[in-house]
């Protein structure tokens, strides 16, 4: 084999390679079009409107060449045509079956003009009907989709890429449009159209219906190869296409860090991979339509041959008429074209039942906390926090336990500071308050009720939460305080921005609560977008409060106006914090001391210092 043809064998066979992780992802357990079909229950009325309306346009596609082919015969080909056309056109006109004629062909005209214009309102209204069932459908998945994404628990976006997320919700769900609004009806259309033309075919003529339809078995044999190659085709199309967006995703957001580390062409390097991967699925796909339609083509232009050879004999044998011949040649034309639309459309409905096998996929995505179908709602949440010999892992497994045997109890009001190395287990306490995590071993309470029978609404909305990084979203000031929650009011949004000093700046600009804010709050300081954290926590007015990091990242300015807020938001509630800097915590009621996910000391700034164990050599660290 030469290196020419080497090289080409191996470019195609790199289009149909697969990895562990592709398989992985486009395999999917059952009937994704029978579950696809269920979202049209509630539209079905429609459906059934625009099935009907298919029936009517399909009848009046049959009559157009009936309307021509009998005007030929009865008034063109008729026995005295040719010596009319001998006798010119004047004579023709002054003869009574020249008259009769012209005045046919009129009729003829006018009734295939009226067949036309209802083909036109019946489709339009049909389109208008079909579009509109289709986007309310996708309107209703997205939605679905979407509040099933925020059901899932913490984990599933620990270990699922945002980009692959956004694909299902975007990409995935409009490419499943076109069957709702195009695909099914038009599938439903050809098939009776197919099946009115056989008919009509073979009560005109058996014989040459029966040369018409000679090469249906090589059709259905092409159209069958072809469902079974481009399925597996888009499927991989759609995996690779979710592997470039979650990339995308994740290195515009990272843009800052890949070029301060000068990582830029490495980073284009890898993009021109994914990119490559995804032109080779693309075209793998291209290359697969382009054999099935021009096939499909080439054999309805044979059997257009084949009927003007055998029809021109049977015409001049006087066995059928010149309209007869018509109509077949027309309606061979119209029986191979729903073959043709049938390979357009298989490109958009393998397309969409692949997408549909990931949104799916998603779907059938069990959250990892599983909430009770009547849990305990507690008239009000006072704040004590009970831990009674808990043990974590993230992974799951027992030998990677984050939190070994803890046990503690926060009494409500009370202020309680966690400190230790990183990775002693600090912040996987706060997220277990929340019930972001499953435990393994042990029992979390809130006011004596165990978290696993409350509602998660309750608890997280009892927990107030600042983390030491923000997150600010688009919009403005105010709606990142309120985050969208009209029950908040914009007098309650100034108190909060007031009491946690972050008026201090609102104030200053020039549109004050309405200034805007642009993703993730890249205009505004850290310290900025800390104040408008607390200040957001305030807003709701949080049984328990969280502290994690809260000032890590701050200058000395705007830290002391947090601890001023600090000092006034722990009053009346359970308050928990986390931080290295051990300064900021020794005001605190209680302060636990955690050693590799153990608690190793307990007690207050001083007590711990008398201690001489950890807590003393962190600060005495800190002092150095």
């Amino acid at each position: 084999m030469s290196k020419e043809k080497r090289s080409l064998k191996e470019r195609f066979a790199s289009l149909l390679r697969v990895n562990d992780e592709e398989q992985q992802d486009i395999h999917y357990e059952g009937n994704p079009m029978k579950r696809l079909l269920k979202y049209m229950k509630p539209y079905r009325r429609t459906f059934v409107i625009c099935l009907v309306l298919v029936l009517a346009l399909t009848g009046l596609e049959l009559v157009k060449p009936i309307i021509i082919g009998d005007a030929i015969d009865r008034y063109i080909t008729g026995e005295k045509s040719e010596v009319l056309l001998a006798e010119g056109r004047e004579q023709w006109e002054a003869g009574e079956q020249a008259e009769e004629r012209y005045s046919g062909v009129l009729k003829a005209g006018a009734l295939y003009l009226g067949v036309l214009l209802l083909l036109f309102a019946f489709t339009r209204i049909q389109t208008l009907m079909l579009q509109k069932m289709g986007q309310d459908i996708i309107y209703d998945i997205r939605n679905e989709l979407f509040t099933h994404v925020e059901k899932l628990t913490m984990r599933f976006f620990d270990t699922t890429p945002v980009g692959k997320i956004v694909t299902r919700l975007t990409n995935d769900v409009e490419a499943i449009n076109e069957v709702f609004s195009n695909i099914l009806v038009k599938l439903f259309r050809n098939v009776v159209k197919m099946i009115g033309l056989a008919v009509i075919m073979i009560a005109m003529n058996p014989r040459m219906a029966l040369y018409s339809f000679v090469l249906v078995p090589v059709v259905a044999v092409m159209t069958l190869v072809f469902r079974l190659i481009s399925r597996r085709t888009y499927r991989l199309m759609r995996t690779r296409l979710a592997a470039l967006n979650t990339f995308l995703s994740e290195h515009l957001s990272g843009m800052k860090i890949i070029r301060v580390f000068g990582r830029e062409e490495r980073k284009y390097r890898e993009f021109e991979e994914k990119n490559d991967s995804l032109y080779k699925a693309s075209f793998r796909e291209m290359m697969v339509f382009a054999v099935f339609r021009p096939g499909i083509i080439l054999l309805s232009v044979i059997a257009l041959m084949i009927i003007m050879v055998t029809g021109g004999a049977e015409v001049l044998g006087g066995t059928i008429t010149i309209g007869t011949l018509y109509i077949f040649l027309q309606y061979i034309n119209s029986f191979y074209q729903p073959i043709q639309e049938l390979a357009e459309q298989f490109t958009s409905l393998q397309s969409a039942i692949s997408a549909s096998e990931k949104i799916f996929t998603l779907l059938d995505t069990k959250p990892a906390i599983a909430e009770e179908d009547h849990p305990v709602i507690l008239p009000e949440i006072r704040g004590k926090i009970t831990f009674d010999h808990v043990w974590f892992s993230y992974s799951g497994k027992e030998d990677d336990w984050v939190l070994k045997d803890v046990s503690f109890t926060i009494e409500p009001g009370q202020s309680v500071a966690f400190v230790g190395a990183t990775g002693a287990g600090k912040s996987s306490i706060l997220n277990l308050i929340g019930r972001y995590y499953e435990i393994q071993k042990g029992t979390i309470l809130i006011d004596d009720t165990d978290i696993r029978q409350m509602s998660r609404e309750q608890i997280r909305r009892a927990v107030g939460q600042v983390q030491q990084d923000v997150f600010l979203f688009t919009g403005d000031i105010a709606s990142n305080i309120r985050l969208r929650d009209e029950t908040i009011s914009d007098e309650a949004i100034r108190e909060a921005a007031k009491e946690v000093n972050a008026a201090r700046f609102i104030d200053r600009l020039p549109d004050g609560y309405a200034t805007r804010v642009t993703e993730r709050g890249a205009t505004y300081s850290a310290g900025q977008r800390q104040l408008l954290s607390f200040a957001r926590t305030l807003a709701y007015d949080p049984a328990i409060l969280i502290l994690d990091e809260a000032t890590a990242n701050i200058d000395t300015e705007t830290e002391q106006w947090i601890q001023e807020a600090v000092t006034r938001l722990m009053k009346g509630r359970t308050s928990i914090m986390v931080a290295h800097r051990l300064s900021t915590i020794q005001h605190c009621d209680r302060i636990i001391v955690m050693h590799h996910g153990r608690i190793r000391e307990t007690g207050t700034h001083q007590e711990l210092l008398a201690l001489d164990g950890i807590y003393k050599k962190l600060y005495q660290l800190q002092l150095s």
